[in-house]
C-alpha cells in the first residue's frame, strides 16, 4: 500500500540540546502542557507555542543529598497533580509536585534483588497507584500518598520494559524480555494471562480507551493487538524497519502511533490495520509517543535530543485517513 510521508506535520520542535537524548514525553491530563526527561530534571513545555514553562523548584532528581540520575520514564497523574519519574538508579521512583517542581518524594525498594533502574513507571486512573517496572525483572504496585510497596508482582524474567493500566482501573499489562505480556489483577496481584505470539523483546504496551483491547511493539519490529478477553490476536501491523519503542492509542481508539528504532513515527488505522502515515523528522530513534488528550496534537521523544509536536488536523492526513 502507497503510506504519505508527511514531514509537514511536524509544527514545533523543540530541541533540549541533551546527549543523552530524550527517553519519554506525557501530555497533562488537560492537554496544555507536554512533560519530557532532560537528563536529570524533567522539562515542562507550553503545547501551543513549544516554549518552556520554568518552576520554582525545577523537578530536580534528589537522592542522598547531591546524588542525581538521569529519568527514564515519566507520567502524569490522572488528576494531573503529581509528575512520577523511573529513574536510571538502583530501583528509584521520584514524584514531583507538578504545579510546583517540588520533589515530594522518593521510593526505593531495598529488596536484595533491586539492583537497577526503573524502565517505566504509570498510574492507575484514579491516581492512587502507581506501578513500575526495571531493568532486573522487579514489577511493583505503590501507594502514591505513603510511596509504601503495596504488592510485587513475580514475572519469570530479566527486565520489565513497559507497564500500562487499562481504563477501569482493575488490570495492568507489562512487556517483558521474554518476549511477553503479563496481565495482572490490581486487587490480587494475580497473574490473569500471558499473551505470547512476539519473538523477540516487547518494549512497549498500551490500552486502548475502552480498556477492550491492548497494543504492543516489539524488537521484532512488528505491532500487535490483542483481545484482553479473549487473550488472542488480532492483527500484526508490519512497516518498521527496526525495533518499536512506543506505542499509543488516540483518545477516540481509531488510531495507533508507533515510534522505532528506525527514526520514524508510523500512525495506523486501527479498524483495518492499514498505515496511514510516516512521520520522519526526527534523524535518531524515537523512543517515546503521546497524543494529547484532544487527540489533535502527538507527542514524540527522540534520542536526537528533540521533542516534536505534530499536527493531526492536517488536511493531507484527514484525507488519507478517510481514504483508508
Amino acid at each position: 500500500m502507497q503510506t504519505t510521508s508527511a514531514q509537514d506535520l511536524s509544527h514545533i520542535t523543540i530541541d533540549l540540546a541533551v546527549k543523552r537524548g530524550v527517553h519519554s514525553v506525557a501530555f497533562s491530563p488537560d492537554g496544555s502542557i507536554v512533560a519530557s526527561d532532560k537528563n536529570n530534571t524533567v522539562g515542562l513545555w507550553d503545547a501551543v507555542t513549544g516554549g518552556e514553562i520554568k518552576m520554582e523548584k525545577n523537578f530536580w532528581v534528589a537522592l542522598q543529598g547531591n546524588f542525581t540520575a538521569d529519568i527514564n520514564s515519566l507520567a502524569f497523574s490522572p488528576n494531573g497533580r503529581i509528575v512520577a519519574g523511573g529513574i536510571n538508579a538502583s530501583e528509584v521512583i521520584c514524584l514531583w509536585d507538578a504545579a510546583t517542581g517540588e520533589q515530594l518524594r522518593s521510593m526505593r525498594e531495598n529488596a536484595p534483588n533491586a539492583l537497577h533502574w526503573v524502565n517505566t513507571v504509570a498510574f492507575s486512573t484514579d491516581s492512587k497507584i502507581l506501578a513500575s517496572g526495571s531493568e532486573d525483572g522487579n514489577l511493583y504496585l505503590w501507594d502514591v500518598e505513603t510511596g509504601k510497596r503495596l504488592k510485587a508482582l513475580t514475572e519469570d524474567t530479566e527486565n520489565i520494559f513497559s507497564v500500562a493500566f487499562s481504563s477501569d482501573g482493575k488490570t495492568l499489562a507489562s512487556g517483558n524480555a521474554g518476549n511477553a505480556i503479563g496481565l495482572w489483577d490490581i486487587a490480587t496481584g494475580e497473574n490473569l494471562e500471558t499473551l505470547t505470539g512476539h519473538t523477540n523483546w516487547v518494549f512497549s504496551v498500551a490500552f486502548s480507551p475502552d480498556g477492550r483491547t491492548l497494543a504492543s511493539g516489539s524488537w521484532d519490529k512488528t505491532v500487535r493487538l490483542w483481545d484482553i478477553t479473549s487473550g488472542q490476536q488480532l492483527k500484526t501491523f508490519v512497516g518498521h524497519t527496526a525495533a518499536i519503542w512506543s506505542v499509543a492509542f488516540s483518545p477516540d481508539g481509531l488510531v495507533l502511533a508507533s515510534g522505532s528504532e528506525d527514526k520514524t513515527i508510523r500512525l495506523w488505522n486501527i479498524a483495518t490495520g492499514t498505515q496511514i502515515a510516516t512521520l520522519t523528522r526526527h534523524t535518531a530513534p524515537v523512543k517515546s509517543v503521546d497524543f494529547s488528550p484532544d487527540g489533535v496534537t502527538l507527542a514524540s521523544g527522540s534520542k536526537d535530543g528533540t521533542v516534536r509536536l505534530w499536527d493531526l488536523t492536517s488536511p493531507m492526513l484527514l484525507r488519507k485517513n478517510r481514504e483508508e
